[in-house]
């Protein structure tokens, strides 16, 4: 799972040609799926008109880039047609205002976060009440009954059940909505009855990396079989692979070990 943050900004590596391809800009959204449909992305000949990376045709969103096969994966807009209605759309959902169906605003959309598959996972809601001005709430996807242009709809029948209070103890509205009526003890409860909320995320973490490894599972199955470009070796010369060489399970083990992974999918044949 990533934010956006952590995506936007990333330069676009082509695995089988060595190359960098432009920078991600910007996400494309589907809003009526709740998903990220491609990534906008900028390149040296950006004056030419919007280029689009399909979302599925990404490998993997590492902390420094993201890797894809090809360039040939990289759409411009005329060839891109199924996607000018999203592109007309153009719904950001970040910034947008959170508003219940019953009419309360809950704050701002400050952040998504993104599945492996581009889902939209959960988003940060940032509280503009006086009173409660910087608190953080995060609410999951199946809350959100519309992503909109200017407003995203949370579903207020069932909204707040899962939503997580970030940063504070303090029990805003948002929350309250979560306490049955006949349990009394704990609409009046202390922020002692808070924290078990706040403990949540700790699962989290194990789904990130859950999704990092698949991603870097299905870069390893496309990597073995293919050959080395050129000699890859270790920052003190030991050799990794010679060029021409197959790549095989023992050169991927010693190419993580040396850090030197991305380098060689960057010069594969």
């Amino acid at each position: 799972m990533k934010k956006s943050v952590e995506i936007l900004g990333l330069p676009i590596i082509s695995i089988t040609e060595g190359r960098e391809l432009g920078i991600s800009k910007s996400l494309l959204m589907d809003a009526a799926n709740g998903r990220v449909s491609a990534l906008i992305i900028e390149d040296e000949d950006w004056y030419r008109g919007v280029k689009l990376l399909p979302y599925e045709s990404v490998i993997a969103i590492g902390d420094d880039a993201i890797t894809i096969i090809s360039s040939e994966n990289i759409l411009k807009l005329n060839e891109a047609t199924e996607y000018e209605p999203l592109l007309d759309a153009n719904v950001r959902v970040i910034d947008t205002k959170a508003i219940t169906k019953s009419g309360s605003i809950q704050g701002k959309v400050t952040e998504i976060f993104i599945d492996d598959d581009g889902r939209i996972a959960k988003c940060e809601i940032n509280s503009e009440h006086p009173e409660n001005a910087g608190e953080v709430k995060e609410i999951t996807a199946d809350q959100v009954s519309i992503f909109g242009k200017q407003v995203t709809i949370i579903d207020s029948k069932v909204p707040e059940k899962g939503a997580k209070l970030v940063g504070t103890e303090k029990k805003t509205e948002f929350n309250k909505i979560e306490a049955k009526p006949t349990e009394k003890a704990e609409s009046s409860a202390s922020t002692e009855s808070v924290a078990p909320t706040i403990s949540e995320p700790e699962a989290e973490p194990a789904k990130s990396s859950a999704d990092n490894k698949a991603a870097e599972e299905r870069h390893r199955r496309f990597l073995l079989g293919k050959k080395a470009g050129r000699r890859i070796t270790t920052d003190n010369g030991i050799v990794i692979v010679e060029a021409g060489a197959d790549i095989t399970e023992e050169v991927l083990q010693k190419a993580k070990l040396a850090n030197k992974f991305v380098e060689l999918s960057m010069n594969v044949q």
